[in-house]
């Protein structure tokens, strides 16, 4: 038991920093909107993730060679990506914007920062393909127990989940330093930021089938490691 929990740490702490458009949202969020807020979206990000997790271990193999046959669902989520950096590179500040009470949240806000953290991870099929390859790699050896398995993922998201805490409360302290005006040039970069996600995850939709084969990959990784 100890040693998943020290193989499921760093894993933890290395899914906190992939960077992506919940890396992106999540900082800004902390930023702008505080902390209370950015822990709601995170949480939001955090379900989506345990979903993910549990579909990935009742249907992987299965729902695996699925995905592999359905490249369309990359460019399903990569257009809603695209659209919703489209409008927050191109929507433009309104005299509202500019009032510095506005970086307050409402509580009333929080259910809607926790849907769209849920709904932004959701949408990113390669998420679910993330967890399924990993799934496939760590099962056997934790000799697929659900109880090892449950302990290991247990372990990584809560690693995962804290280590987003960390990086909520550092960027909550550059809002000493935010003006509105860069408050606008932040969400002209996320938008860019976005677009290029959506565009990175559409062209993988695109991609010839045995490039998205993930079991080839992953017997491709383990042959290197035998040589």
């Amino acid at each position: 038991m100890l040693q998943d929990i020290q193989a499921a740490i760093p894993l933890g702490f290395f899914l906190a920093f992939l960077i992506g458009p919940v890396f992106f949202v999540l900082l800004e969020t902390a930023a702008i909107k505080g902390v209370k807020a950015a822990i709601s979206f995170d949480l939001g990000v955090i379900l989506a993730d345990i979903v993910f997790i549990a579909i990935a271990y009742l249907t992987s193999f299965q729902l695996l060679e699925n995905l592999s046959n359905q490249p369309g669902l990359y460019v399903f989520g990569g257009m809603i990506l695209v659209v919703y950096g489209l409008i927050t590179y191109l929507k433009k500040p309104s005299r509202e914007a500019l009032d510095p009470n506005r970086l307050k949240v409402k509580k009333n806000n929080y259910l809607s920062l926790f849907v769209k953290g849920f709904l932004l991870n959701f949408i990113n099929i390669g998420v679910l393909v993330f967890w399924l390859g990993l799934i496939i790699i760590v099962g056997p050896t934790l000799d697929n127990d659900p109880n090892r398995l449950f302990l290991f993922f247990g372990v990584t998201i809560g690693v995962y989940f804290a280590t987003d805490l960390l990086k909520i409360i550092l960027a909550k302290q550059l809002k000493r330093k935010l003006t509105p005006r860069r408050i606008f040039k932040i969400k002209k970069l996320l938008g860019f930021i976005l677009i290029l996600c959506g565009i990175i995850m559409t062209v993988k939709g695109f991609l010839p089938k045995d490039k998205l084969d993930i079991q080839k990959g992953i017997e491709k990784i383990n042959t290197e490691r035998i040589k």
